[in-house]
Protein backbone atom coordinates (compact mmCIF):
# COMPACT_ATOMS: atom_id res chain seq x y z
CA UNK A 1 0.00 0.00 0.00
CA UNK A 2 3.20 2.30 -0.08
CA UNK A 3 3.90 2.14 2.99
CA UNK A 4 7.24 0.30 3.84
CA UNK A 5 6.31 -2.37 7.00
CA UNK A 6 9.46 -4.08 8.21
CA UNK A 7 8.98 -7.40 9.74
CA UNK A 8 12.94 -7.92 10.27
CA UNK A 9 16.07 -6.27 9.09
CA UNK A 10 19.47 -6.03 9.43
CA UNK A 11 20.88 -2.52 9.01
CA UNK A 12 24.64 -2.56 8.46
CA UNK A 13 24.44 0.35 6.30
CA UNK A 14 21.92 2.50 8.34
CA UNK A 15 19.82 3.62 5.40
CA UNK A 16 16.25 3.74 5.24
CA UNK A 17 13.98 1.40 3.93
CA UNK A 18 13.06 3.86 1.34
CA UNK A 19 16.30 4.60 0.20
CA UNK A 20 16.89 0.74 -0.75
CA UNK A 21 13.58 -0.37 -2.66
CA UNK A 22 12.75 3.08 -4.13
CA UNK A 23 9.51 3.34 -6.49
CA UNK A 24 11.35 2.78 -10.15
CA UNK A 25 12.11 -0.85 -8.76
CA UNK A 26 8.60 -1.03 -7.76
CA UNK A 27 7.48 0.28 -10.69
CA UNK A 28 9.64 -2.67 -12.54
CA UNK A 29 8.68 -5.31 -10.51
CA UNK A 30 5.04 -4.52 -11.38
CA UNK A 31 5.41 -4.17 -14.37
CA UNK A 32 6.67 -7.37 -14.88
CA UNK A 33 10.45 -7.97 -14.55
CA UNK A 34 12.07 -10.88 -12.28
CA UNK A 35 14.31 -8.95 -11.06
CA UNK A 36 15.66 -5.62 -10.79
CA UNK A 37 19.18 -5.36 -9.84
CA UNK A 38 21.00 -1.79 -8.66
CA UNK A 39 24.60 -1.69 -8.73
CA UNK A 40 26.74 1.06 -6.75
CA UNK A 41 30.11 1.33 -6.22
CA UNK A 42 30.46 0.05 -2.99
CA UNK A 43 27.01 -2.37 -2.91
CA UNK A 44 25.01 -4.62 -5.08
CA UNK A 45 21.45 -5.23 -4.44
CA UNK A 46 18.35 -7.08 -5.67
CA UNK A 47 14.57 -6.85 -5.23
CA UNK A 48 12.10 -9.45 -6.69
CA UNK A 49 8.45 -10.33 -5.97
CA UNK A 50 7.31 -13.13 -3.24
CA UNK A 51 3.40 -13.16 -4.14
CA UNK A 52 1.69 -12.54 -7.45
CA UNK A 53 -0.02 -9.47 -6.49
CA UNK A 54 3.14 -7.93 -5.37
CA UNK A 55 2.67 -6.78 -2.30
CA UNK A 56 5.42 -9.06 -0.80
CA UNK A 57 8.81 -8.61 -2.04
CA UNK A 58 12.14 -9.95 -1.07
CA UNK A 59 15.09 -7.44 -1.26
CA UNK A 60 18.54 -8.48 -0.53
CA UNK A 61 21.93 -6.53 -0.58
CA UNK A 62 25.74 -7.09 0.11
CA UNK A 63 28.64 -5.04 0.40
CA UNK A 64 30.90 -5.27 -2.51
CA UNK A 65 33.92 -4.45 -0.46
CA UNK A 66 32.91 -7.49 1.20
CA UNK A 67 33.18 -9.78 -2.20
CA UNK A 68 37.28 -8.63 -3.02
CA UNK A 69 38.55 -6.82 -6.08
CA UNK A 70 39.51 -9.67 -7.98
CA UNK A 71 35.75 -11.83 -8.01
CA UNK A 72 33.73 -8.11 -9.08
CA UNK A 73 36.63 -7.58 -11.42
CA UNK A 74 36.04 -11.25 -12.65
CA UNK A 75 32.37 -10.72 -12.66
CA UNK A 76 32.71 -8.15 -14.54
CA UNK A 77 35.08 -9.31 -17.66
CA UNK A 78 32.55 -12.38 -17.42
CA UNK A 79 29.54 -10.07 -18.37
CA UNK A 80 31.70 -8.54 -20.52
CA UNK A 81 32.91 -11.42 -22.17
CA UNK A 82 29.35 -12.84 -22.55
CA UNK A 83 28.07 -9.68 -23.87
CA UNK A 84 30.74 -9.56 -26.88
CA UNK A 85 29.92 -13.64 -27.52
CA UNK A 86 26.01 -12.54 -27.72
CA UNK A 87 27.05 -9.52 -30.19
CA UNK A 88 29.60 -11.81 -32.31
CA UNK A 89 26.72 -14.79 -32.35
CA UNK A 90 24.20 -12.14 -33.69
CA UNK A 91 26.95 -10.94 -36.03
CA UNK A 92 27.86 -14.42 -37.07
CA UNK A 93 23.73 -14.76 -37.42
CA UNK A 94 23.47 -12.09 -39.77
CA UNK A 95 26.51 -13.15 -42.09
CA UNK A 96 24.70 -16.53 -42.01
CA UNK A 97 21.30 -15.01 -43.22
CA UNK A 98 22.72 -12.68 -45.81
CA UNK A 99 24.97 -16.28 -47.42
CA UNK A 100 21.84 -17.73 -47.26
CA UNK A 101 20.14 -15.11 -48.82
CA UNK A 102 22.73 -14.78 -51.60
CA UNK A 103 23.26 -18.56 -52.21
CA UNK A 104 19.48 -18.48 -52.82
CA UNK A 105 19.33 -15.24 -55.07
CA UNK A 106 22.05 -17.09 -57.26
CA UNK A 107 20.12 -20.20 -57.51
CA UNK A 108 17.17 -18.19 -58.24
CA UNK A 109 19.11 -16.62 -61.06
CA UNK A 110 20.45 -19.83 -62.60
CA UNK A 111 16.64 -21.33 -62.43
CA UNK A 112 15.41 -18.25 -64.16
CA UNK A 113 18.36 -18.72 -66.86
CA UNK A 114 17.80 -21.88 -67.45
CA UNK A 115 14.37 -21.20 -67.90
CA UNK A 116 15.07 -18.36 -70.43
CA UNK A 117 17.62 -20.34 -72.53
CA UNK A 118 14.84 -23.22 -72.43
CA UNK A 119 11.83 -20.80 -73.25
CA UNK A 120 13.98 -19.26 -75.92
CA UNK A 121 14.33 -22.58 -77.43
CA UNK A 122 10.90 -22.91 -77.62
CA UNK A 123 9.15 -19.54 -78.11
CA UNK A 124 11.60 -18.02 -80.53
CA UNK A 125 10.39 -20.56 -83.65
CA UNK A 126 7.01 -19.57 -82.59
CA UNK A 127 7.32 -15.93 -82.22
CA UNK A 128 9.13 -16.08 -85.50
CA UNK A 129 6.39 -18.14 -86.87
CA UNK A 130 3.72 -15.87 -85.74
CA UNK A 131 6.09 -12.75 -87.53
CA UNK A 132 5.61 -14.30 -90.78
CA UNK A 133 1.89 -15.40 -90.18
CA UNK A 134 1.64 -11.26 -89.87
CA UNK A 135 3.75 -10.39 -93.35
CA UNK A 136 1.49 -12.73 -95.31
CA UNK A 137 -1.42 -11.87 -93.92
CA UNK A 138 -0.51 -8.01 -95.09
CA UNK A 139 0.14 -9.27 -98.34
CA UNK A 140 4.10 -10.40 -98.53
CA UNK A 141 3.76 -13.41 -99.66
CA UNK A 142 7.46 -14.35 -100.12
CA UNK A 143 8.09 -14.33 -96.31
CA UNK A 144 9.74 -17.52 -94.62
CA UNK A 145 9.83 -18.47 -91.66
CA UNK A 146 13.31 -19.20 -90.52
CA UNK A 147 14.71 -23.09 -90.62
CA UNK A 148 15.28 -24.82 -87.49
CA UNK A 149 17.61 -27.30 -87.40
CA UNK A 150 15.59 -29.59 -85.49
CA UNK A 151 13.46 -32.69 -86.07
CA UNK A 152 11.16 -32.15 -83.45
CA UNK A 153 7.31 -30.55 -83.96
CA UNK A 154 8.37 -26.58 -84.09
CA UNK A 155 10.81 -27.88 -87.05
CA UNK A 156 7.94 -29.84 -88.83
CA UNK A 157 5.79 -27.21 -88.16
CA UNK A 158 8.57 -24.26 -90.12
CA UNK A 159 8.94 -26.66 -92.35
CA UNK A 160 5.53 -26.91 -92.99
CA UNK A 161 4.25 -23.56 -93.34
CA UNK A 162 6.85 -22.33 -95.52
CA UNK A 163 5.87 -25.23 -98.10
CA UNK A 164 2.37 -23.86 -97.82
CA UNK A 165 3.32 -20.10 -98.20
CA UNK A 166 5.49 -21.06 -101.20
CA UNK A 167 2.52 -22.91 -102.93
CA UNK A 168 0.42 -20.13 -101.73
CA UNK A 169 2.42 -17.63 -103.22
CA UNK A 170 2.80 -19.95 -106.67
CA UNK A 171 -0.87 -19.47 -107.03
CA UNK A 172 -1.37 -15.86 -106.09
CA UNK A 173 0.55 -15.45 -108.85
CA UNK A 174 -0.96 -17.41 -111.26
CA UNK A 175 -4.55 -15.76 -109.97
CA UNK A 176 -2.72 -12.40 -110.24
CA UNK A 177 -1.57 -13.21 -114.12
CA UNK A 178 -4.92 -14.94 -115.14
CA UNK A 179 -6.75 -11.54 -113.45
CA UNK A 180 -4.58 -9.47 -115.32
CA UNK A 181 -4.85 -11.28 -118.67
CA UNK A 182 -9.37 -10.96 -117.81
CA UNK A 183 -8.62 -7.05 -116.69
CA UNK A 184 -7.44 -6.95 -120.36
CA UNK A 185 -9.27 -8.99 -122.22
CA UNK A 186 -12.42 -7.30 -119.94
CA UNK A 187 -10.68 -3.67 -121.03
CA UNK A 188 -10.20 -4.62 -124.92
CA UNK A 189 -13.88 -5.76 -124.59
CA UNK A 190 -15.34 -2.07 -122.83
CA UNK A 191 -13.11 -0.16 -125.93
CA UNK A 192 -14.68 -2.20 -128.50
CA UNK A 193 -18.66 -2.34 -126.98
CA UNK A 194 -17.57 1.86 -126.29
CA UNK A 195 -16.71 2.31 -130.18
CA UNK A 196 -19.79 0.85 -131.29
CA UNK A 197 -22.63 2.95 -132.06
CA UNK A 198 -25.19 -0.47 -131.81
CA UNK A 199 -26.30 -0.79 -127.90
CA UNK A 200 -25.22 -3.87 -126.68
CA UNK A 201 -26.97 -5.68 -123.95
CA UNK A 202 -25.97 -8.75 -121.93
CA UNK A 203 -28.66 -10.62 -119.61
CA UNK A 204 -28.09 -13.52 -117.71
CA UNK A 205 -30.48 -16.55 -117.85
CA UNK A 206 -33.28 -14.88 -115.65
CA UNK A 207 -32.85 -12.25 -118.31
CA UNK A 208 -31.31 -9.91 -115.58
CA UNK A 209 -28.90 -7.02 -117.12
CA UNK A 210 -25.32 -7.58 -116.52
CA UNK A 211 -23.81 -5.45 -119.14
CA UNK A 212 -24.86 -2.49 -120.98
CA UNK A 213 -22.64 -0.18 -123.68
CA UNK A 214 -22.46 3.53 -123.43
CA UNK A 215 -24.74 3.78 -126.97
CA UNK A 216 -27.06 1.31 -124.86
CA UNK A 217 -27.15 3.95 -122.24
CA UNK A 218 -27.72 6.64 -124.23
CA UNK A 219 -30.31 4.86 -126.19
CA UNK A 220 -32.13 3.88 -123.45
CA UNK A 221 -31.53 6.87 -121.64
CA UNK A 222 -30.37 4.34 -118.53
CA UNK A 223 -27.57 4.53 -115.80
CA UNK A 224 -25.34 1.32 -115.73
CA UNK A 225 -24.98 1.12 -112.43
CA UNK A 226 -28.38 1.81 -111.47
CA UNK A 227 -30.43 -0.81 -113.87
CA UNK A 228 -27.20 -3.92 -113.05
CA UNK A 229 -28.72 -6.79 -112.03
CA UNK A 230 -32.18 -5.35 -112.64
CA UNK A 231 -34.53 -7.38 -115.11
CA UNK A 232 -34.69 -6.09 -118.49
CA UNK A 233 -38.72 -6.20 -118.59
CA UNK A 234 -38.22 -3.02 -116.42
CA UNK A 235 -36.28 -1.32 -118.23
CA UNK A 236 -37.64 -1.79 -121.85
CA UNK A 237 -40.78 -4.61 -121.87
CA UNK A 238 -40.40 -4.30 -125.14
CA UNK A 239 -37.10 -5.15 -125.83
CA UNK A 240 -37.76 -8.06 -123.35
CA UNK A 241 -40.18 -9.73 -125.40
CA UNK A 242 -37.84 -9.95 -127.90
CA UNK A 243 -35.27 -11.81 -125.74
CA UNK A 244 -38.21 -14.17 -125.26
CA UNK A 245 -38.13 -15.24 -128.33
CA UNK A 246 -34.48 -15.55 -128.66
CA UNK A 247 -32.58 -16.20 -131.36
CA UNK A 248 -34.82 -13.33 -132.84
CA UNK A 249 -34.31 -10.20 -134.85
CA UNK A 250 -37.24 -7.87 -134.80
CA UNK A 251 -38.41 -4.32 -134.96
CA UNK A 252 -39.55 -2.87 -131.54
CA UNK A 253 -40.99 0.21 -130.41
CA UNK A 254 -39.51 1.13 -127.16
CA UNK A 255 -41.45 4.14 -125.49
CA UNK A 256 -38.40 6.19 -123.37
CA UNK A 257 -38.89 9.34 -121.59
CA UNK A 258 -42.37 9.66 -123.29
CA UNK A 259 -40.63 9.58 -126.41
CA UNK A 260 -41.52 6.30 -128.70
CA UNK A 261 -38.69 5.32 -130.86
CA UNK A 262 -37.68 2.27 -133.12
CA UNK A 263 -34.87 -0.09 -132.43
CA UNK A 264 -33.73 -3.15 -134.46
CA UNK A 265 -33.56 -5.79 -132.30
CA UNK A 266 -31.19 -9.28 -132.59
CA UNK A 267 -31.08 -11.42 -129.48
CA UNK A 268 -28.68 -14.47 -129.58
CA UNK A 269 -28.65 -17.13 -126.77
CA UNK A 270 -25.01 -17.62 -124.92
CA UNK A 271 -24.28 -20.55 -122.83
CA UNK A 272 -24.53 -17.86 -119.94
CA UNK A 273 -27.67 -15.82 -121.31
CA UNK A 274 -28.62 -14.14 -124.00
CA UNK A 275 -26.91 -11.51 -125.98
CA UNK A 276 -28.75 -8.10 -127.35
CA UNK A 277 -27.93 -5.57 -129.97
CA UNK A 278 -30.14 -3.20 -130.79
CA UNK A 279 -29.80 0.39 -133.21
CA UNK A 280 -32.03 3.16 -133.10
CA UNK A 281 -33.57 3.34 -136.46
CA UNK A 282 -35.85 6.27 -135.74
CA UNK A 283 -34.31 8.84 -137.63
CA UNK A 284 -33.95 6.49 -140.51
CA UNK A 285 -37.01 5.43 -140.95
CA UNK A 286 -38.05 9.21 -140.87
CA UNK A 287 -35.74 10.32 -143.06
CA UNK A 288 -37.09 7.08 -145.80
CA UNK A 289 -40.45 8.02 -145.07
CA UNK A 290 -39.52 11.92 -145.96
CA UNK A 291 -37.82 10.83 -148.87
CA UNK A 292 -40.71 8.76 -149.88
CA UNK A 293 -43.11 12.04 -149.74
CA UNK A 294 -40.77 13.73 -151.58
CA UNK A 295 -41.19 11.60 -154.23
CA UNK A 296 -44.85 11.35 -154.05
CA UNK A 297 -44.71 15.21 -153.91
CA UNK A 298 -42.58 15.71 -156.55
CA UNK A 299 -44.83 13.40 -158.97
CA UNK A 300 -47.99 14.76 -157.51
CA UNK A 301 -46.74 18.14 -158.85
CA UNK A 302 -45.40 16.84 -161.69
CA UNK A 303 -48.47 15.36 -162.81
CA UNK A 304 -50.96 17.99 -161.33
CA UNK A 305 -48.95 20.95 -162.75
CA UNK A 306 -49.42 20.16 -166.45
CA UNK A 307 -53.21 20.60 -166.46
CA UNK A 308 -53.86 22.83 -164.28
CA UNK A 309 -52.77 25.51 -167.04
CA UNK A 310 -55.18 24.60 -169.71
CA UNK A 311 -58.14 24.12 -167.81
CA UNK A 312 -57.60 27.88 -165.90
CA UNK A 313 -57.10 28.79 -169.59
CA UNK A 314 -59.86 27.31 -170.58
CA UNK A 315 -62.05 28.70 -167.58
CA UNK A 316 -60.96 32.24 -168.16
CA UNK A 317 -61.64 32.11 -172.12
CA UNK A 318 -64.80 30.94 -171.46
CA UNK A 319 -65.31 33.47 -169.18
CA UNK A 320 -64.40 35.91 -171.30
CA UNK A 321 -65.78 34.87 -174.95
CA UNK A 322 -69.53 33.54 -174.08
CA UNK A 323 -69.91 35.64 -170.48
CA UNK A 324 -71.18 38.13 -172.64
CA UNK A 325 -73.82 36.53 -174.66
CA UNK A 326 -76.02 35.06 -172.07
CA UNK A 327 -78.81 36.77 -172.15
CA UNK A 328 -79.84 37.33 -169.06
CA UNK A 329 -78.40 38.03 -165.51
CA UNK A 330 -78.82 35.89 -163.57
CA UNK A 331 -77.75 33.24 -165.95
CA UNK A 332 -74.56 35.53 -166.65
CA UNK A 333 -74.24 35.91 -162.93
CA UNK A 334 -74.49 31.32 -162.72
CA UNK A 335 -71.92 31.40 -165.43
CA UNK A 336 -69.48 34.26 -163.53
CA UNK A 337 -69.84 32.20 -160.53
CA UNK A 338 -68.92 28.96 -162.13
CA UNK A 339 -65.68 30.18 -163.71
CA UNK A 340 -64.64 32.14 -161.33
CA UNK A 341 -64.66 29.04 -159.13
CA UNK A 342 -63.07 26.97 -161.79
CA UNK A 343 -60.12 29.92 -161.48
CA UNK A 344 -60.05 30.37 -157.71
CA UNK A 345 -59.62 26.18 -157.46
CA UNK A 346 -56.93 25.89 -160.07
CA UNK A 347 -55.22 28.72 -158.03
CA UNK A 348 -55.89 26.97 -154.98
CA UNK A 349 -54.26 23.70 -156.57
CA UNK A 350 -51.24 25.91 -157.83
CA UNK A 351 -50.82 26.90 -154.87
CA UNK A 352 -50.94 23.33 -153.16
CA UNK A 353 -48.37 22.16 -155.82
CA UNK A 354 -45.88 24.76 -155.27
CA UNK A 355 -45.85 23.87 -151.79
CA UNK A 356 -45.10 19.63 -153.13
CA UNK A 357 -42.78 21.39 -155.33
CA UNK A 358 -41.05 23.26 -152.70
CA UNK A 359 -40.92 20.44 -150.05
CA UNK A 360 -39.47 17.67 -152.86
CA UNK A 361 -36.66 20.24 -153.66
CA UNK A 362 -35.89 21.98 -150.56
CA UNK A 363 -32.54 23.91 -152.06
CA UNK A 364 -29.15 22.98 -149.85
CA UNK A 365 -28.49 25.69 -146.98
CA UNK A 366 -25.83 28.26 -148.21
CA UNK A 367 -24.18 28.67 -144.18
CA UNK A 368 -22.77 32.13 -143.53
CA UNK A 369 -22.45 34.00 -140.56
CA UNK A 370 -25.72 36.05 -139.39
CA UNK A 371 -27.17 37.73 -136.86
CA UNK A 372 -29.97 35.35 -135.36
CA UNK A 373 -31.83 38.35 -133.72
CA UNK A 374 -31.91 40.24 -136.51
CA UNK A 375 -33.47 36.88 -138.26
CA UNK A 376 -35.84 36.79 -135.79
CA UNK A 377 -36.86 40.70 -135.46
CA UNK A 378 -37.41 40.72 -139.38
CA UNK A 379 -40.23 37.51 -139.28
CA UNK A 380 -41.48 38.83 -136.30
CA UNK A 381 -41.61 42.56 -138.38
CA UNK A 382 -43.35 40.85 -141.27
CA UNK A 383 -45.85 38.82 -139.13
CA UNK A 384 -47.15 42.18 -137.41
CA UNK A 385 -47.84 43.63 -140.65
CA UNK A 386 -49.75 40.83 -142.24
CA UNK A 387 -51.45 40.23 -138.53
CA UNK A 388 -52.33 43.64 -137.24
CA UNK A 389 -55.11 41.46 -134.82
CA UNK A 390 -52.42 39.84 -132.99
CA UNK A 391 -50.57 41.09 -130.16
CA UNK A 392 -46.97 40.44 -131.05
CA UNK A 393 -44.98 40.55 -127.51
CA UNK A 394 -40.92 40.72 -128.46
CA UNK A 395 -38.95 39.72 -125.66
CA UNK A 396 -35.36 39.23 -127.68
CA UNK A 397 -32.20 40.08 -125.99
CA UNK A 398 -30.47 42.86 -127.80
CA UNK A 399 -27.28 41.28 -127.61
CA UNK A 400 -26.32 39.83 -130.96
CA UNK A 401 -26.39 35.82 -131.81
CA UNK A 402 -24.26 35.35 -134.11
CA UNK A 403 -24.88 32.05 -136.01
CA UNK A 404 -23.83 30.40 -139.07
CA UNK A 405 -27.09 29.42 -141.21
CA UNK A 406 -28.99 30.18 -144.25
CA UNK A 407 -30.74 33.52 -143.66
CA UNK A 408 -33.35 32.52 -145.95
CA UNK A 409 -34.60 28.99 -144.58
CA UNK A 410 -34.58 30.47 -141.38
CA UNK A 411 -36.92 33.46 -141.91
CA UNK A 412 -38.89 31.17 -144.34
CA UNK A 413 -38.90 28.81 -140.75
CA UNK A 414 -39.63 31.33 -138.31
CA UNK A 415 -42.38 32.87 -140.93
CA UNK A 416 -44.16 29.42 -140.67
CA UNK A 417 -44.18 29.12 -137.35
CA UNK A 418 -45.66 32.43 -136.25
CA UNK A 419 -48.24 31.90 -139.41
CA UNK A 420 -49.23 28.82 -137.47
CA UNK A 421 -49.09 30.51 -134.02
CA UNK A 422 -51.43 33.14 -135.81
CA UNK A 423 -54.13 29.83 -137.53
CA UNK A 424 -54.09 28.59 -134.01
CA UNK A 425 -55.67 31.60 -132.57
CA UNK A 426 -58.21 31.96 -135.27
CA UNK A 427 -58.96 28.13 -134.80
CA UNK A 428 -59.65 29.48 -131.01
CA UNK A 429 -61.48 32.22 -131.87
CA UNK A 430 -64.09 30.04 -134.05
CA UNK A 431 -64.32 27.58 -131.39
CA UNK A 432 -64.99 30.28 -128.87
CA UNK A 433 -67.64 31.70 -130.39
CA UNK A 434 -66.26 35.47 -129.60
CA UNK A 435 -63.46 37.24 -129.62
CA UNK A 436 -59.93 36.35 -128.27
CA UNK A 437 -57.03 38.50 -127.93
CA UNK A 438 -54.42 36.33 -129.55
CA UNK A 439 -51.23 37.18 -128.03
CA UNK A 440 -47.80 35.41 -130.02
CA UNK A 441 -44.64 36.01 -127.33
CA UNK A 442 -41.15 35.45 -129.07
CA UNK A 443 -37.95 35.19 -127.25
CA UNK A 444 -34.36 34.68 -127.75
CA UNK A 445 -31.80 34.04 -125.38
CA UNK A 446 -28.33 32.50 -124.40
CA UNK A 447 -28.02 29.28 -122.65
CA UNK A 448 -24.55 28.85 -121.82
CA UNK A 449 -23.33 28.55 -125.55
CA UNK A 450 -26.19 27.54 -127.01
CA UNK A 451 -29.16 29.73 -128.60
CA UNK A 452 -32.91 29.49 -127.91
CA UNK A 453 -35.55 30.88 -129.86
CA UNK A 454 -39.41 30.35 -128.23
CA UNK A 455 -42.48 31.08 -130.02
CA UNK A 456 -45.58 30.78 -127.56
CA UNK A 457 -49.44 31.93 -128.65
CA UNK A 458 -52.34 31.36 -126.67
CA UNK A 459 -54.56 29.58 -130.00
CA UNK A 460 -56.30 26.15 -129.41
CA UNK A 461 -53.46 24.45 -128.70
CA UNK A 462 -51.49 20.94 -129.48
CA UNK A 463 -53.22 17.70 -130.66
CA UNK A 464 -52.98 14.86 -128.74
CA UNK A 465 -50.31 13.25 -131.03
CA UNK A 466 -47.77 16.06 -130.75
CA UNK A 467 -45.32 13.99 -132.36
CA UNK A 468 -46.92 13.47 -135.34
CA UNK A 469 -47.40 17.26 -136.48
CA UNK A 470 -44.22 17.47 -138.18
CA UNK A 471 -44.99 14.91 -140.71
CA UNK A 472 -45.28 15.45 -144.17
CA UNK A 473 -48.98 16.22 -145.02
CA UNK A 474 -50.21 15.76 -141.24
CA UNK A 475 -52.59 18.60 -140.69
CA UNK A 476 -55.16 19.82 -138.13
CA UNK A 477 -57.06 22.35 -140.32
CA UNK A 478 -59.09 21.58 -143.14
CA UNK A 479 -57.76 22.64 -146.13
CA UNK A 480 -53.93 22.53 -144.77
CA UNK A 481 -51.54 20.63 -146.67
CA UNK A 482 -49.64 19.49 -143.71
CA UNK A 483 -46.18 21.17 -144.86
CA UNK A 484 -45.59 24.12 -143.36
CA UNK A 485 -44.07 22.07 -140.03
CA UNK A 486 -41.89 19.30 -142.07
CA UNK A 487 -40.60 22.01 -143.99
CA UNK A 488 -39.85 24.19 -140.53
CA UNK A 489 -38.09 20.20 -139.22
CA UNK A 490 -36.27 20.10 -142.09
CA UNK A 491 -34.81 23.13 -141.83
CA UNK A 492 -34.09 22.98 -138.47
CA UNK A 493 -32.53 19.70 -138.22
CA UNK A 494 -29.81 21.27 -141.45
CA UNK A 495 -29.09 24.15 -138.74
CA UNK A 496 -28.12 21.19 -136.66
CA UNK A 497 -31.36 22.06 -134.47
CA UNK A 498 -33.57 21.07 -131.88
CA UNK A 499 -37.81 21.66 -132.36
CA UNK A 500 -39.71 20.69 -129.04
CA UNK A 501 -43.29 21.57 -129.00
CA UNK A 502 -45.19 22.05 -124.93
CA UNK A 503 -48.20 23.20 -123.87
CA UNK A 504 -48.44 26.84 -123.09
CA UNK A 505 -49.84 27.61 -119.61
CA UNK A 506 -52.99 28.98 -119.29
CA UNK A 507 -53.69 27.74 -123.07
CA UNK A 508 -51.93 27.57 -126.25
CA UNK A 509 -49.10 25.73 -127.93
CA UNK A 510 -45.03 26.74 -127.58
CA UNK A 511 -42.39 25.54 -129.92
CA UNK A 512 -38.60 25.86 -128.63
CA UNK A 513 -35.54 25.72 -130.77
CA UNK A 514 -32.23 25.58 -130.14
CA UNK A 515 -29.36 26.05 -132.41
CA UNK A 516 -25.82 25.25 -131.38
CA UNK A 517 -23.35 27.74 -132.79
CA UNK A 518 -19.90 26.03 -132.29
CA UNK A 519 -21.57 22.84 -134.23
CA UNK A 520 -22.53 25.16 -137.22
CA UNK A 521 -19.49 27.18 -137.35
CA UNK A 522 -17.84 24.06 -139.25
CA UNK A 523 -20.42 24.39 -141.85
CA UNK A 524 -19.32 27.61 -142.84
CA UNK A 525 -18.90 27.99 -146.54
CA UNK A 526 -15.30 28.23 -147.56
CA UNK A 527 -16.38 31.05 -149.67
CA UNK A 528 -17.70 33.00 -146.79
CA UNK A 529 -15.03 33.17 -144.73
CA UNK A 530 -12.54 34.44 -147.30
CA UNK A 531 -15.08 37.50 -147.62
CA UNK A 532 -15.65 37.52 -143.76
CA UNK A 533 -11.88 37.44 -143.41
CA UNK A 534 -11.85 40.45 -145.81
CA UNK A 535 -14.28 42.72 -143.47
CA UNK A 536 -17.32 42.39 -146.12
CA UNK A 537 -20.89 42.77 -144.80
CA UNK A 538 -23.90 41.89 -146.54
CA UNK A 539 -26.92 43.72 -146.20
CA UNK A 540 -30.00 41.63 -144.67
CA UNK A 541 -31.85 44.30 -142.70
CA UNK A 542 -35.00 45.50 -143.52
CA UNK A 543 -35.21 48.66 -141.41
CA UNK A 544 -35.38 50.80 -144.36
CA UNK A 545 -38.65 49.35 -145.26
CA UNK A 546 -42.38 50.54 -143.45
CA UNK A 547 -45.44 48.60 -142.99
CA UNK A 548 -47.15 51.09 -145.30
CA UNK A 549 -44.92 49.60 -148.06
CA UNK A 550 -45.12 46.22 -147.06
CA UNK A 551 -48.67 46.75 -146.48
CA UNK A 552 -48.88 47.92 -150.62
CA UNK A 553 -46.67 45.05 -151.03
CA UNK A 554 -44.18 47.21 -152.40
Amino acid sequence: DGVHRTIKMVDPDNRAAENRITPEMVRLLKAGQPVVVKSGSDRVEAATKLSNDGRILLYASRDSKMLGFNQLERARAVVADYNALLDRSRQLQLRFNMALFLGSLILVGLAVWAAILVADRIVNPIENLVSTAQRIANGDLSARVPQVGRDDEVGILARSFNSMTAQLETQTRNLLGANSQLRQRSDFIEAVLSGVTSGVLSLDTERRIRLINNAGSRMLEADQSQWAGEPLSSLAPELDSVADRAPAESVASVQIAGDVRTFAVKAVKADSGIVMTFGDITQQLLDQRRAAWSDVARRIAHEIRNPLTPIQLAAERLQRRFGAKLETDKERETFDGLTSTIVRQVGDLRRMVDEFSSFARMPKPLFRRENLADILKQSLFLSEVARPDINFIDTIDRVPVSLVCDRRQLSQAFANLLKNAGEAIDDRREEAGSDVTGTVRISLRRDGQDAIVIIADNGIGLPHDRDAIVEPYMTTRAGGTGLGLAIVKKIIEEHLGEMQFTDTEGGGATVQIRFRPDQLESLLDTGMKDVEAEGAQLPHNLTGITKKELSRGS
